[in-house]
């Protein structure tokens, strides 16, 4: 950790001395010297660190060390930052001066200021402030001095070139898919064997409780998806249910999971009363044979185990509950027989060379000297197929007989304390990662085991915590960041991936329990995580004063824990309950370092003003607080906050003018307000990259405008709402999309989604449509509820990069567009475009002309869906003899629904390498379709015409009253 936070430290002396000279500032007098001495020693110290943090495993002293340094950096960042802060007002004033206004227009991304009782001190409060830090810097550079001179009784190392900084710039390959089941045969027969059979638990209950008990590490997890997944059981049970249960043992949490994979749309599910989501359970569950697996049971009771006991005894015999857990105690909790338990053993020898082998020498030649050393480093891994499989990954990019005797003998391995030993591969891959990644690892900490990370998200609050910024180059942080994750997750650091539709892009991953109590072991000290119990007293309560980032998570509504204000030096605040009481008038008064704040659903009606005293905050995230109404004006006065987080507040009326000042924010998110006034200001605010979302609104003037995003470098994805309000085409050229080169997915919403009766069509629609005149680097686009009668804006043949295209709710539309020539085309989706009634050869992008050159269609094309064209009625192909024209020659899923006055289909959808179809409600094509699609394209492996054929590995079954007969093809 101080490697990394010293690096932080020397780049923020460095850069303010900087600014010191270039802005003529001397905010702070006399101290030039002392500031000199600071980056004197922190560089003397830091060319030693890479020894210190490895000792520190070992030698308490050293930790001591490591930690007093820590504490120091800290000091020195808080002071920095608030003095650069003051450079800040300072180029502001410089700009009010020259324009003789109160609101200044600045180049160096400083739009505007108003001046506040918080910002704005007189003369006699300036020299106070300066006198202040200049004190407090002399105070820290003692301090230090008193850090740089011990260092000399520990006789470190200092700093080798690393091997790492080789690593990070390997070219990046896609991720290897490997069975992490490996050697559990045996294993898997006898469970099988337990879930297939019709016992139940001799008559006490319908269903058997089967734990699989084993140190974490060992493949709970992954042997059970295993047999969750396996074709026997899908076809055996009549309802699969999967629930990761983790530590505590929520009975709610668990019975909404239950309830919520019975059926989605009960009313009852999200209730925060167990009792009808119980009475859910059971009504769904009743007569049904159901397979349960409750992954991760730490500790369960008695008292809060029966409830859901109880809810499941109204299913069918022959049920079954699988339970992983780590401790032998939960199987007797839960009412297992002994006969029942399965004891997941290490790995054989054999079972974790294979497993490693297929990592380390992925997508290149076995070398048997490499192997000899393999077999020797996998003896270190004791069975555990995670230890395996991180050092297996680190291995892939070793390739010299020497890098891997290193790692063999390196004197990690030497660590006894760490709990079983299964830390030893984790360090390994710990060590090889930079001082920066390995911050962002550790900061990981601070959330929950079996916490669902979102990419974006982590990547922000690494940003909040200056992890992106060591070289000072703020512009391309997301990029650092991004690259980071990447990082992790090649080392498997990360699991459980969730990837984006569009582009497949890992965007939410989970950490293993093991790399979970890995980091936690590391930041004991630093990251803390708060369980409070109900049966909890807040006087019991002691948290460290040294806790720098902190997780409060209740089961039970309570009052805002006062006992933090301990921690004086906090940086993370995360408060989970379900609900919170009102916050003090006072809550941050005392938690003045704090960069990164998340009150996410906490049910939070008032934020206090006090929270515009956080000047070092950079992160701040409200979601999902419905009862909110309002933000005070004092969020005006967080001049550092780059992330504003406000998602599905729905309660939210309206942003404070105030927030114009925020002159670093970069983002902004605000999907699900859509009834909220964005300040027109905001447009003006320029290095804001992200706004997720635009709700326009009608003749407020005061709120933001189509066109005033022209100024704004936006990123990522925008969703615009309501473009009926905008005035025309001249206000969506203004928005200036163009321009906006890395602005990748964009949704178009024209009308209101909720009012479908009485709609008219409506030119203007088209007319803005038009001009908005997108960058061709855009990914994928929505067009919604777009009230036109033509579709076709002269941009879209531009889009070259162009992967997913949705139209949905085209009502007046007649006609598609030329989509066939649109080369990385990848998903097109197709719904609600009730008034097309022939699709002709323009939408292949064919004329009707004999083609004098190869023509491909929609050559990329992978995924179709044609939905709700209910007076569609043709679909016209090209010449059969016609071989100079090729067709959706990568079509692999094809889709239609409610198109039932469609009569025939092409024969090129014949040709196509087609693996999936899919036909419902659609009578006409229903009929006689199915021998047709069996006996003209055989490759297709699944084909769901009516919910009444499926073909399938050469077979065909019939599906009636839900039993299943095989029959042979012809």
């Amino acid at each position: 950790m101080a490697e990394a936070l010293v690096s932080v430290v020397l780049e923020q002396l460095v850069s303010l001395t900087r600014k010191q000279i270039e802005e003529e500032v001397r905010l702070v007098v006399h101290v030039d010297r002392e500031v000199e001495n600071l980056i004197f020693h922190f560089n003397a110290i830091q060319a030693v660190l890479q020894d210190a943090e490895e000792r520190q495993v070992k030698e308490k002293s050293v930790r001591t060390w490591l930690q007093n340094l820590e504490d120091v950096s800290y000091d020195i960042n808080d002071v920095l930052d608030e003095w650069n802060t003051e450079i800040l007002k300072h180029q502001i004033e410089k700009e009010e001066e020259k324009e003789g206004k109160n609101v200044a227009l600045t180049k160096r991304k400083v739009c505007f200021f108003i001046p506040s009782p918080s910002v704005c001190f007189g003369s006699i409060g300036k020299v106070i402030m300066r006198r202040d830090i200049a004190m407090r810097i002399r105070e820290i550079n003692e301090k230090l001095t008193e850090i740089a001179i011990l260092k000399k009784n520990y006789n470190f190392h200092e700093n080798t070139i690393r091997a790492t900084e080789k690593l990070e710039h390997v070219e990046t390959c896609s991720f290897v898919q490997v069975s992490s089941i490996i050697g559990r045969e045996e294993e898997k027969n006898r469970l099988m064997s337990m879930l297939l059979s019709e016992s139940s638990q001799q008559g006490k209950s319908p269903f058997v409780v089967i734990p699989i008990v084993g140190m974490g590490g060992l493949g709970k997890t992954a042997f059970a998806q295993l047999v969750y997944n396996d074709e026997n059981i899908k076809t055996h049970f009549d309802a699969r249910i999967w629930v990761c249960v983790s530590d505590p043992f929520e009975e709610i949490k668990i019975a909404n999971d239950i309830a919520k994979a019975l059926n989605k749309d009960d009313n009852r599910i999200n209730s925060t009363s167990l009792q009808p989501l119980l009475e859910c359970i059971n009504e769904y569950i009743s007569g049904k044979k159901f397979f349960l697996v409750l992954d991760d049971v730490w500790n369960p009771t008695i008292s809060n185990w029966e409830p859901l006991m109880g809810a499941l005894q109204n299913s069918a015999i022959g049920s079954r509950v699988l339970v992983t857990t780590r401790k032998e105690t939960v199987a007797t909790v839960m009412g297992a027989t002994v006969d029942h338990v399965i004891h997941l053993n290490i790995l054989s020898d054999q079972g974790c060379l294979q497993l490693f082998n297929k990592i380390a020498f992925f997508n290149r030649e076995r070398d048997d000297q490499l192997e000899d050393i393999g077999r020797k480093i996998v003896k270190k891994c004791n069975g555990l197929p995670l230890a395996a499989k991180t050092l297996a990954s680190l291995m892939r990019y070793k390739k010299t007989r020497k890098e891997w005797v290193d790692v063999l003998d390196n004197k990690i391995w030497e660590l006894e304390e760490v709990e079983q030993q299964v830390f030893r591969s984790l360090f390994l891959s710990y060590y090889e990662l930079s001082p920066a990644v390995r911050r962002c690892l550790l900061y990981c900490a601070v959330f929950p085991k079996d916490y669902e990370f979102e990419r974006n998200q982590l990547i922000e609050c690494w940003m909040s915590q200056e992890y992106l910024n060591m070289k000072g180059d703020k512009e391309k942080e997301r990029i650092i960041g991004q690259n980071y994750f990447d990082n992790l997750v090649m080392r498997s650091f990360f699991q459980d991936f969730v990837k984006d539709d569009n582009d497949d892009d890992i965007i939410g991953c989970k950490m293993h329990d093991i790399v979970h109590d890995f980091v936690q072991f590391l930041t004991k000290n630093e990251c803390f995580i708060m369980e409070v119990a109900e049966s909890c007293k807040e006087k019991n309560m002691i948290v460290n004063n040294k806790v720098r980032h902190l997780n409060i998570m209740s089961t039970y509504n309570d009052s805002f824990p006062v006992s933090i204000y301990n921690c004086k030096g906090l940086r993370t605040l995360v408060i989970s309950t379900l609900k919170i009481l009102p916050l003090p008038s006072d809550s941050f008064s005392k938690l003045k370092s704090i960069r990164t704040l998340k009150l996410n659903e906490n049910s939070i009606e008032e934020v206090p003003e006090s929270i515009g005293g956080l000047v070092h905050m950079r992160y701040l995230d409200l979601s999902q607080n419905e009862e909110l109404e309002e933000l005070p004006n004092s969020v005006g006065n967080l001049f550092n906050l780059e992330t504003l987080r406000l998602i599905l507040c729905c309660g939210l009326v309206e942003l404070p003018v105030s927030l114009r000042k925020l002159v670093n924010l970069k983002h902004l998110y605000i999907s699900g307000c859509m009834d909220l006034k964005v300040p027109k200001e905001i447009g003006r605010l320029r290095n804001l990259q992200i706004l997720d979302s635009l709700y326009l609104r009608g003749d407020d003037e005061g709120s933001l405008k189509l066109g005033d995003l022209g100024n704004l470098e936006l990123q990522g994805s925008l969703c615009i709402e309501n473009l009926k309000y905008a005035k025309d085409g001249r206000e969506a050229k203004n928005a200036e999309l163009g321009n906006k080169k890395n602005l990748l997915h964009l949704s178009l919403h024209f009308q209101d989604s909720l009012v479908r009766s009485g709609i008219v069509a409506s030119e203007k629609d088209g007319e803005i449509l038009n001009a908005f005149q997108v960058h061709t680097n855009l990914e994928s686009l929505d067009i919604i509820e777009y009230h036109s009668t033509t579709l076709c804006p002269s941009w879209m043949m531009n889009c070259h990069n162009l992967k997913r295209l949705t139209f949905e709710n085209v009502p007046f539309c007649g006609g598609l567009a030329p989509l066939g020539k649109l080369q990385s085309l990848e998903d097109l989706e197709i719904i609600w475009m009730k008034s097309v009634k022939k699709v002709g050869v323009e939408f292949l992008g064919i004329t009707g002309e004999t083609p004098q050159t190869l023509i491909k269609s929609f050559p990329k094309l992978k995924q179709l869906l044609l939905e709700h064209m209910l007076e569609w009625e043709e679909w016209e192909g090209v010449e059969e003899e016609d071989s100079k024209i090729t067709i959706m020659p990568s079509l692999l899923y094809l889709e239609f629904k409610n198109c039932n006055k469609l009569k025939a289909l092409p024969n090129f959808l014949w040709k196509t390498p087609l693996l999936e179809l899919s036909i419902s409600c659609c009578s006409i094509l229903e009929q006689g379709f199915e021998t047709e699609w069996v006996k003209k394209a055989s490759q297709v492996q699944n084909i769901d015409i009516g919910g009444r054929f499926v073909k399938k590995d050469g077979g065909v079954s019939m599906e009636e009253d839900g039993g299943v007969s095989t029959e042979e093809e012809d």
